[in-house]
């Protein structure tokens, strides 16, 4: 039951905030709140909690307990009559390990945002310099190839084509190298603090209790740590909100011995000790931690909290000689005049401030209260500060927690007793009985003069499973014992099909009500069912667990959130800052200069869940038909696969699948164009040959015209000499000829003087006769020219030369 708890006043000054009254008065409403003077009843908010989280717990173990089972099958409380094995059939820690078991695989990566103005500009720079030189990509080329001029500021072969590819470059190819030196900061811590262990507590938490809690703090000794948080043991102011971040206190309730006390508080005195264990009783009976077996009153227990409140930031601002102004850091009760004598006036404004107090439970022994040194502020809101407990309960109202585990203990209830009534059951089965009739076996004869014993009967029955009766008695009439032998049926087959159907059906309501149907942990799943279905009803399950999974997301996301804040008290105050940074160096060693400037950015911290193996199938398939259409390369698919984000993955399949459709048109119209260049070409070749072709024959017959001219040439010439040889024989015999013809004229006229006398006597008569024969003379001698044997090219004609 809740108690009105009257918290102190928080408009008050500073300086009575930090008073140990103040603390003590805050302390003492919070116990009240929590805890009252009724708690060996069990009656308060705490206990309440408590023994609900605890109840819870054993149900996830399977070890809930079994008195309201005896109740349940006891007669007036009396058992005796009942011999059954009253161990609770463990059906819900199988659901709950499927859960935790399948969540605490779900890996996820560290993603730092750089967010303060530097960090801003230094990315709008990048961004600004990627968009010029996609924008003058056309003119730098000009440049390249004209004047050799390099004017990109990036890497030619990495710029982005487009607005789409520049926003899916800049989530996955950009990061500044503080940003790199934030995310192994936060992996370091993570690793060092064992966070994977905590981890599986809160989901483990999240699934059976509903609610989950983690505490980040920091000392000079440890550095940062991250411890788990048991939910039963959490105090924190009332709230409506799943996230818990409108809550002013919290705290959590620790028994520890007395040499860990002294170690915390070393200002404890003898007095003080011997009080606090005096009056220890007190604190664990309002605990309720006085139980049979845990009875060590060397343990003291505490409450230890946060207080969030507000505190005023003042400043006495006083005009210098030099007209400038000067800041000076006041109290809060400082109060200038009015009407700025002495030149100065008061500056001031309100800032949440969180206030460490640890009270022994039960007593008014305040161990510690003062405002906490390094509180978790945001830089970009100065004015906000975190608690150092991080807790998240998604399914909460009004107050109300509502967990996996709650939703099916009453099921469980009915599924133990069904196991124990199919054990009563069972106990009182009896094998089925054999009716024999004796007065039938005593009408048998058996041919050979001896009667149908019952002892043969059995015997023939069990071994044969035959029997021999009659429908007649010797009297003629009907046997009502013609079967002497029945079975006679026990009937307790029946109950127990009943049983075990009322056992799958309140299995199957806890199915339902979870949404870990059987696709989902593989039990029975239906062999007619195709692998798709199987698959859609497995997503379907992890869509009913989805906001446990959101949950854990969420305090991990809080949790490195507050380490990234808390790096900044590492790297000023803490003496492990070397060791730190080493340890970072040793990851990356570019980081090592990041590091000493860290605590001056801020950062956004987001999680990269890394996809399940359904989210994995689906990509790879998508991955797989991209490959099978040849729509992406194989160096492709090597990065989508290295990208845990399935939805910048998808995005960037896309992307590279319109790239390599933009780059298939364009070498398609290469190899068009190439194609009719080479068809032109080959044209051109083709014409060239045959121009080379006609050429050739025209030079062929040019030179065998010119052969012919040559050999014709050669031939007249031949002919020539042959003939002018001719023609001087010729000219030789016709001279000759001539020659002997006038020989033969001067001897003729030699004879004609002669003969003068005598011709002229017969002058007369012969006269006649000599003019006859000088023309027979002429007609047979040969004319002096030859006969076109002068002519070249006219033929030899030889054949004047012939003998006639």
């Amino acid at each position: 039951m809740r108690r009105n708890a009257n918290f102190p006043s928080q408009i008050v000054s500073d300086q009575e905030k930090l008073s140990e009254e103040y603390g003590l008065k805050v302390a003492q409403a919070i116990e009240n709140e929590w805890f009252n003077d009724s708690g060996y009843n069990n009656n308060n908010r705490y206990l309440t909690d408590t023994n609900n989280f605890h109840k819870l717990r054993l149900y996830a173990r399977g070890e809930q307990g079994i008195q309201k089972y005896k109740d349940e099958l006891s007669i007036n409380g009396d058992l005796s009559y009942l011999n059954l094995d009253w161990k609770p059939v463990p059906i819900i820690p199988k659901f709950v390990d499927i859960v935790v078991n399948g969540m605490t695989e779900r890996l996820f990566k560290v993603n730092a945002y750089s967010q303060d103005p530097f960090g801003v500009e230094k990315r709008t720079k990048y961004m600004e310099s990627i968009q010029k030189d996609m924008d003058t990509a056309e003119f730098n080329e000009m440049a390249q190839s004209l004047m050799n001029i390099d004017l990109y500021e990036n890497k030619k072969e990495d710029l982005p084509e487009n607005e789409d590819e520049l926003a899916l470059h800049m989530q996955l190819n950009y990061k500044q190298a503080v940003e790199i030196a934030e995310e192994q900061a936060i992996d370091v811590l993570l690793r060092g603090n064992r966070y994977d262990l905590v981890k599986k507590r809160t989901y483990y938490d999240l699934t059976v209790l509903g609610i989950a809690a983690t505490k980040t703090s920091f000392n000079k000794s440890e550095g940062v740590t991250i411890d788990y948080v048991d939910p039963a043991n959490l105090i924190y102011s009332y709230t409506d909100s799943p996230y818990f971040e409108d809550i002013y206190y919290v705290g959590e309730i620790k028994e520890i011995p007395i040499n860990e006390l002294i170690k915390q508080f070393p200002d404890l005195t003898e007095e003080d000790l011997e009080s606090i264990d005096k009056n220890n009783y007190k604190g664990r009976a309002r605990a309720g931690r006085q139980k049979p077996y845990d009875n060590d009153k060397n343990k003291i227990t505490v409450l230890y909290f946060n207080y969030k409140t507000f505190m005023s930031e003042v400043y006495k601002m006083k005009e210098t000689g030099t007209g400038g102004e000067k800041a000076i850091e006041k109290d809060d009760m400082f109060n200038p005049p009015e009407n700025k004598e002495g030149g100065f006036e008061k500056l001031d404004r309100k800032i949440e401030c969180l206030y460490e107090g640890a009270l022994i439970l039960g007593t008014n022994k305040l161990l510690k209260w003062e405002k906490a040194r390094n509180m978790l502020r945001s830089k970009s809101d100065f004015t906000k500060v975190k608690m150092n407990y991080s807790i998240v309960a998604p399914r909460m109202y009004n107050g109300k927690i509502e967990s996996l585990v709650s939703r099916i203990t009453g099921f469980a209830d009915m599924i133990q007793l069904t196991h124990l009534k199919l054990q009563q059951v069972m106990s009182r089965m009896t094998p089925d009985g054999i009716y024999l009739d004796a007065d039938g076996l005593a009408e048998i004869d058996l041919g050979n003069g001896t009667n149908y014993n019952p002892q043969e009967a059995l015997n023939m029955y069990f071994q044969t499973g035959s029997i021999i009766g009659r429908s007649f008695t010797s009297d003629g009439d009907q046997n009502p014992g013609k079967i002497p032998i029945q079975e006679i049926p026990s009937g307790g087959g029946q109950k127990m099909q009943s049983l075990i159907g009322t056992y799958n059906y309140y299995l199957q309501m806890i199915r339902d009500t979870t949404g870990l149907n059987e696709a989902r942990d593989g039990s029975t799943p239906d062999e007619r069912s195709l692998v798709g279905v199987q698959k859609m009803a497995a997503a379907n399950s992890n869509t009913a667990t989805r906001h446990i999974l959101n949950a854990g997301l969420f305090l991990s996301a809080e949790v490195c959130e507050a380490l990234s804040l808390r790096i900044s008290d590492i790297i000023e105050y803490s003496p492990t800052k070397d060791a730190f940074i080493q340890a970072i160096g040793a990851h990356n060693v570019a980081t090592l200069e990041e590091m000493s400037e860290l605590h001056l950015y801020e950062f956004g911290i987001f999680l990269d869940l890394e996809p399940d193996e359904e989210q994995k199938g689906l990509l790879e398939n998508n991955i797989q038909v991209a490959l099978s259409q040849q729509t992406i390369d194989l160096e492709d698919a090597i990065d989508l696969r290295d990208i845990k984000n399935v939805k910048l993955a998808n995005q960037l399949l896309k992307l590279r699948r319109k790239k390599k459709q933009l780059k298939d048109q364009q070498m398609a119209q290469e190899n068009m164009k190439a194609q009719a260049d080479a068809n032109a070409q080959q044209q051109q070749a083709a014409a060239q040959a045959e121009m080379q072709k006609q050429q050739a024959l025209v030079q062929s017959e040019i030179q065998i015209e010119q052969a012919k001219a040559k050999m014709k040439q050669q031939t007249l010439q031949v002919e020539a000499e042959v003939k002018r040889s001719l023609m001087d024989h010729e000219f030789e015999i016709n001279m000759k000829l001539k020659n002997m013809d006038i020989e033969s004229n001067r001897e003729k006229d030699s004879i004609r003087e002669s003969r003068q006398d005598r011709r002229q006597q017969v002058s007369g008569a012969q006269q006649k006769d000599l003019m006859k024969e000088r023309e027979r003379e002429k007609a047979k001698q040969k004319p002096f020219e030859s006969a076109g044997n002068d002519v070249i090219g006219g033929g030899m004609r030889l054949g004047a030369f012939e003998p006639k």
